[in-house]
């Protein structure tokens, strides 16, 4: 059986306090949130100015935002011609059977 051969985040992740890691991926998380908006927007072939309910300017900062409101995000969506939908779930991984909630369809 061949072994997996550790990259350098795996022996950084393990040298690191666990607070320290799951703090680092959460800000990970975020940087690639406001990567993927700009991404989504791109590939439904939408410049920043095509979209009329934001000003260009606005919908750079929102672009490059690492948090951003819920509503504010319907919003955007909507005029790229999207919806979101929020789902709750439960991380307890002894669960049999995998709960979700949806909280939100937009």
């Amino acid at each position: 059986m061949k072994r997996k051969n550790k990259d350098f985040t795996d022996e950084l992740a393990e040298m690191l306090p666990p607070e320290r890691v799951a703090r680092a991926k959460k800000n990970a998380e975020k940087e690639i949130f406001q990567i993927r908006l700009a991404e989504l927007r791109k590939k439904m072939g939408i410049r920043q100015d095509d979209i009329k309910a934001f000003s260009q300017s606005s919908i750079s900062k929102l672009e490059a935002r690492k948090d951003v409101k819920i509503s504010t995000l319907i919003d955007y969506l909507g005029n790229l011609g999207m919806g979101i939908e929020i789902k709750a779930y439960s991380k307890d991984k002894g669960l049999k059977r995998k709960k979700e909630f949806v909280l939100l369809k937009a």
